[in-house]
């Protein structure tokens, strides 16, 4: 079965509302971060009414490798959006003695702050007329006209949920899928460094790969993704040269973890709730295109339920995701290859051109 036919079924399954049940909006996004608040900032810019549930205080932070592909940094700069940060003009892979580097075509990617990037669109969304609730949703309950969400007790159209790789929502509407191989996980701190790089680089160790993102001419985000269970000082000192280089930098941040980072939902559209961002889905961090797809992710979505169309979703999800799975899946089976994970960075040394394209498909988000 299709995901149209599916979500069309489960419209016509659902109760009929109460007189009393009336919408207070079109739109009820529950997550405040740029997912969600992307999301808002397109529905509005459709004529919708939006309103955002977020129970955590601006600005939001999440551990990630902070970098913006260029794809990305369009997309933030459609909204009118430009936080602060540090440009960078493509991806170094680094091992041992290897090393294999590639420019963007599309322009230079952001290395941003995720509280900066986070707050720039609550900003935004502000200036957009949206309300950002202070509350947490505990539950919702949906029929052929609308969706209930528990805890604000307000009544929407829709509800999107951008409520992360963890999302209760999903959880809640029976949508989790079991995901196999090990769990991954990203762990990240920010550096002071007397100079940053001009590119993001990535260090690929025998088990985890570290990610250094310039976030101004004088901080670094070093985030790691790993499937070890050890603190981030003992992982981070498997790197040899990225430790040495980092000996003198001062620590200006705590650690802050994420994961497992793998996620599966069985579909993304379920009555009238609609799943975005990590909590749509998610493989891994390892090519960086988060951010991007998210924001890509979150106009498409937008325009389906503009065009009152949300079984539509399904499929501009698969779309623009389909690079993005294909690629860190492929890499990932590689990773738990011994011999093949060694052979990665001199692979993209001694092939500069496909590593070139492949950093370019990245780069569009």
């Amino acid at each position: 079965m299709n995901a149209r036919k599916a979500a069309d079924r489960t419209l016509r399954s659902l109760p009929g509302p109460s007189k009393a049940a009336a919408p207070d909006v079109d739109l009820l996004v529950v997550g405040g971060g740029p997912t969600g608040l992307a999301t808002a900032l397109h529905a509005v810019r459709h004529g919708l009414t939006v309103a955002v549930a977020e129970p955590r205080p601006s600005p939001v932070d999440k551990a990630c490798g902070e970098g913006v592909m260029p794809g990305g940094v369009r997309a933030l700069r459609a909204l009118g959006v430009e936080p602060p940060g540090q440009a960078f003009a493509g991806i170094r892979y680094v091992r041992d003695r290897h090393r294999a580097e590639a420019v963007f075509r599309a322009g230079p990617g952001l290395g941003v702050r995720r509280t900066d990037l986070q707050a720039a669109l609550a900003k935004a969304a502000e200036n957009a007329g949206v309300p950002l609730l202070p509350v947490k949703v505990t539950g919702v309950t949906q029929d052929a006209h609308g969706v209930t969400a528990a805890g604000p007790d307000l009544r929407a159209r829709w509800l999107v949920a951008a409520d992360g790789l963890r999302s209760p929502i999903r959880r809640a509407l029976g949508l989790d899928v079991p995901v196999p191989g090990p769990a991954r996980y990203g762990l990240r701190r920010h550096f002071e460094v007397a100079d940053v790089p001009d590119f993001v680089e990535v260090h690929w160790g025998s088990r985890a790969e570290a990610y250094v993102t310039p976030l101004a001419p004088d901080l670094v985000c070093v985030a790691l993704l790993t499937a070890e269970r050890a603190p981030y000082a003992t992982q981070l000192a498997g790197f040899a040269d990225l430790s040495a280089w980092l000996a003198d930098a001062r620590p200006v941040s705590t650690v802050r973890g994420a994961g497992p980072l793998r996620r599966s939902a069985r579909r993304r559209v379920c009555g009238r709730v609609l799943l975005a961002g990590d909590a749509a889905g998610y493989v891994d961090a390892l090519t960086g295109e988060g951010v991007a797809l998210a924001l890509a992710g979150a106009e498409a979505l937008a325009g389906c339920l503009a065009r009152e169309r949300p079984d539509e979703y399904e499929a501009e999800w698969r779309r623009l995701t389909r690079s993005y799975r294909r690629l860190t899946t492929g890499l990932l089976a590689a990773r738990r290859s011994a011999l093949l994970a060694r052979g990665i960075v001199p692979a993209a040394a001694w092939f500069p051109g496909l590593f070139a394209a492949a950093v370019d498909g990245v780069s569009h988000g």
